[in-house]
């Protein structure tokens, strides 16, 4: 399958938003990325519906939303009016995950779960068929601009080890310190999404910098 880039917003520029949306619709990346932090789970607090309502009006493209949060169950319905394809919770968050994972796809979305740096892909090996992506944190979730976490490589070869010994169609994405630097290696060992952040928006040519993303990745 083509392997896909989702810029993530949250290293946008809030005061010039709309005009790093528009370039992301322009540009080839494939997702927008949308990080969803409440200040309980993870120790920031990024944005909530108003802006990804107003995301939502001028995004051309798939919106991954990922919610790092508490009792993400309250939210579902919510993010489903909002135009999210892809609904993503984090694993340590969910006191039944079978049940959100199903809330989420009876919502019409696409469900993900995403893990922590230090939580074992093997926790998911009786749902793994249930989920349509696996979002494996690459940092510390809470602040973008962290360095590459560098056990993710092994990570995502034993969540593709896993995906194809349960049979299933998973994707793998990956969140966190995303670079040209890396991101051959985290295709090579099975990804299948790349989240980039402060690399693209931090570049001086954010189309540029996407378009040789893809080309690293192809």
């Amino acid at each position: 399958m083509i392997k896909k880039i989702a810029p993530s917003l949250l290293a946008a520029d809030f005061a010039n938003l709309q005009r790093d949306i528009e370039m992301v619709n322009q540009s080839e990346a494939d997702w927008f990325h949308l990080d969803i932090m409440d200040g309980v789970f993870v120790p920031n607090i990024s944005f909530g519906m108003p802006v990804v309502k107003a995301i939502s009006n001028h995004a051309k493209k798939i919106l991954d939303v990922h919610l790092m949060i508490v009792d993400p169950d309250r939210y579902i319905q919510t993010f489903a009016e909002l135009c999210a394809s892809f609904l993503t919770v984090h694993y340590e968050a969910c006191n039944h995950l079978h049940r959100t994972v199903q809330a989420i796809k009876s919502s019409g979305m696409q469900a993900g779960v995403a893990l922590n740096p230090h939580t074992s892909v093997q926790l998911l090996e009786s749902i793994i068929q249930e989920i349509d992506l696996v979002c494996v944190m690459s940092v510390n979730p809470g602040f973008g601009g962290q360095s590459f976490i560098e056990n993710t490589y092994q990570k995502v070869a034993d969540l593709r080890e896993l995906i194809e010994k349960k049979n299933a169609t998973t994707l793998i994405e990956i969140d966190g310190g995303v670079s040209s630097a890396n991101a051959r290696k985290l295709i090579t060992a099975g990804a299948d999404v790349l989240v980039a952040g402060s690399f693209v928006f931090g570049s001086d040519d954010p189309i540029t910098t996407i378009q040789n993303l893809k080309k690293e990745i192809a």
